[in-house]
């Protein structure tokens, strides 16, 4: 029986300090017991010769110092797991909250999980579809691949995210594929969104849902992501699946960090932030990929409101280093009714090459996809002339482009949310807009990819 202790000295917002303990170690989970029996989990922060300071899970209102009594458990926090995971709704501590009954865990792990071994790991190769074609045929996301969403507030990630979660798919196998989707620090209507555009598609039959709400302590908030990568690694590496992980949204994370590294009375680094942040992150999106040896594999979609629309501010930036890429959602385009607002010029997939090509998707993948961009930037800067010089002093060419960029914008990128392109479908897209300039233009694309596919519309 864990040793029981009355000797707590104070509260401080999320953080309480313990006197006289013994053996207690970092990261160590305990339970407050109050006067009325309640029981509250707390994880211990810092050690300091017999004194603990924890961080409480929960709110620290009703906790008497005098007759409040504190234990230690002697383990780390833990995610009972095991297949009929799949299916349910969990909150950020990995407990069930659809009414379902409780877990019977197959194997109970520590949700700070083990660093994989880099040489351990496998170069992400494989394309997965997503039906979206802003992102399969130019910014195209691999199996392993940590890609995020960089969105701002008012923007359509929470439409986006739901439709990649419910569309996506590794094609030409019958292998397991699975979403794990965490949301963090959202509102509950929100959360009432993703569960039941899960349920109506039937995606949440492959699905596991943690919830953490905007009126959730913000520790939880802390624990929501690992426990999600937790039963991601339990999926992908014990029981050989590809799981696609969706984190919504690490800004939320990122802020309740910073107000327990407030608490805690530690120098701020940028912007408020904890200077440890960019190592935090990296202990989660780290986390994905793929292993030597196994099967499964862990994709990873982390999408984040950038304060301010600034991509400079700590957060994308770090998450920027960290990932292979970066999906930026445009408020111009969201403006003009473009759904899903991609402005695709600054997004990049820094894999999108590994994936494409002959036996992944076509073999006149990565022509299209470069002579598009070089197209639709071209098209851009025409109707920016046109703004400053009007019309008139556009050449024929430059008002073709113009014309392009407007019918790539409209056909292309906005799709709505409800529409599943097959990558087929993205690429012929593709070429019905290449058609609107003249095939001497067309200098990034192979003869052989012109003659078979450019010259169709004569036919």
């Amino acid at each position: 029986m864990p040793k029981e202790y009355r000797t707590i000295q104070e509260v401080a917002g999320p953080l309480m300090m313990v006197r006289g303990v013994e053996d207690v170690a970092f990261d160590e989970l305990g339970e407050i017991e109050l006067a009325n029996g309640e029981t509250r989990r707390c994880r211990v922060l810092e050690i300091n010769g017999s004194n603990a300071l924890v961080q409480l899970f929960e709110s620290s209102t009703g906790i008497n110092l005098s007759n409040s009594k504190v234990r230690f458990l002697g383990r780390s926090m833990e995610l009972g797991v095991s297949e009929d995971m799949l299916s349910r709704v969990f909150d950020g501590l990995g407990r069930p909250i659809d009414d379902g009954p409780e877990i019977l865990p197959e194997m109970r792990l520590d949700i700070n999980g083990l660093p994989m071994n880099p040489v351990a790991r496998n170069y992400p190769q494989e394309f997965i579809q997503t039906g979206i074609s802003a992102i399969d045929g130019l910014n195209t996301l691999v199996r392993g691949q940590k890609l995020p969403i960089f969105s701002a507030s008012g923007l359509p990630h929470a439409n986006l995210a739901a439709q990649i979660a419910r569309q996506a798919q590794v094609r030409g196998t019958d292998e397991p594929f699975a979403v794990v989707f965490a949301a963090v620090g959202i509102t509950f209507e929100e959360a009432n969104f993703f569960v039941e555009s899960f349920r109506e598609t039937g995606a949440i039959d492959r699905a596991v849902m943690f919830m953490n709400l905007a009126n959730d302590p913000a520790v939880e908030r802390i624990a929501t992501p690992r426990m999600a990568m937790t039963a991601a690694e339990y999926l992908a590496f014990t029981k050989g699946m590809h799981v696609l992980v969706i984190l919504t949204d690490i800004t939320n994370y990122a802020d309740a960090l910073r107000e327990v590294s407030a608490a805690r009375k530690e120098v701020p680094g940028r912007r408020g932030y904890p200077g440890y942040m960019y190592t935090d992150l990296a202990s989660i999106y780290e986390r994905a990929g793929r292993q030597k040896g196994k099967t499964g594999s862990i994709t990873l979609i982390p999408i984040l409101t950038m304060p301010e629309d600034d991509k400079t501010h700590p957060i994308p930036d770090l998450t920027g280093y960290i990932t292979e890429g970066q999906i930026i959602l445009s408020r111009e385009l969201h403006r003009r009714n473009i759904s899903p607002p991609i402005d695709v010029l600054p997004s990049l997939s820094r894999l999108k090459d590994k994936g494409i090509g002959e036996g992944k998707t076509r073999a006149d993948h990565s022509n299209t996809m470069n002579q598009l961009f070089a197209a639709y930037a071209r098209g851009k800067e025409a109707k920016e002339l046109m703004v400053i010089l009007g019309e008139a002093a556009l050449t024929e060419i430059d008002k073709l482009y113009a014309k392009f960029s407007d019918e790539f914008e409209r056909s292309y990128v906005s799709q709505g949310y409800s529409a599943n392109r097959s990558v087929e479908e993205t690429l012929d897209l593709g070429w019905e807009l290449l058609r609107i300039l003249p095939r001497s233009e067309l200098k990034r694309i192979d003869d052989k990819f012109l003659d078979e596919y450019y010259d169709k519309r004569e036919e």
